[in-house]
């Protein structure tokens, strides 16, 4: 059995690139298959995390209360709700699957609706240009013409975020 975790999800600190790997191996199936030792050479390679990262780590594990990971769950929830239902008021985009468990989502440009943009570079960067908000495209992960948009901040601010987004999008909607 593998269990995975990180810092960045668990503790939503999206950029702190500190997690972890426990394999529980009685029968020894993962050595046997090579899996094993395929983890321990990923971590030979794996960058060190930053050391101001290191030292958080004891202080996240001995503060955290025992209810921070119930309200966390519970403020993504209405985050997700919140942005899932307004993406659906904009034309130019789709959200294919509504996040269950995730602070980010991919959502599908579609630039058939759109004057003036190419693809999901332009957009970003003309988003962040006209709008002040700052998406991910999805180019940089291999996914063209698709955004990577964060969901885990303050209600009112993605709220903002994504009433700038609609006013952006519709500014550049092809004219009948």
């Amino acid at each position: 059995m593998l269990t995975l975790g990180s810092i960045a999800k668990q503790w939503i600190v999206p950029g702190w690139r500190l997690g972890w790997i426990a394999m529980i191996d009685p029968s020894g199936v993962l050595k046997k298959s090579g899996i094993a030792e395929c983890l321990q050479d990923y971590l030979e390679y794996s960058a060190n995390p930053a050391t101001i990262i290191q030292g958080a780590v004891p202080h996240l594990l001995e503060k955290t209360s025992k209810d921070f990971f119930s309200n966390i769950n519970n403020i993504l929830k209405e985050a997700i709700e919140a942005f899932y239902t307004k993406v659906q008021e904009i034309p130019c985009l789709t959200c294919p699957y509504k996040p269950e468990g995730a602070m980010c989502v991919m959502i599908k440009l579609n630039l058939s609706f759109l004057e003036g943009i190419n693809d999901d570079m332009e957009f970003c960067t003309k988003l962040a240009h006209e709008e002040s908000v700052i998406i991910l495209p999805g180019m940089i992960v291999g996914l063209k013409n698709w955004l990577r948009v964060t969901f885990a901040m303050e209600l009112a601010i993605l709220e903002e975020e994504l009433e700038r987004i609609k006013a952006f999008c519709l500014r550049h909607t092809i004219s009948s």
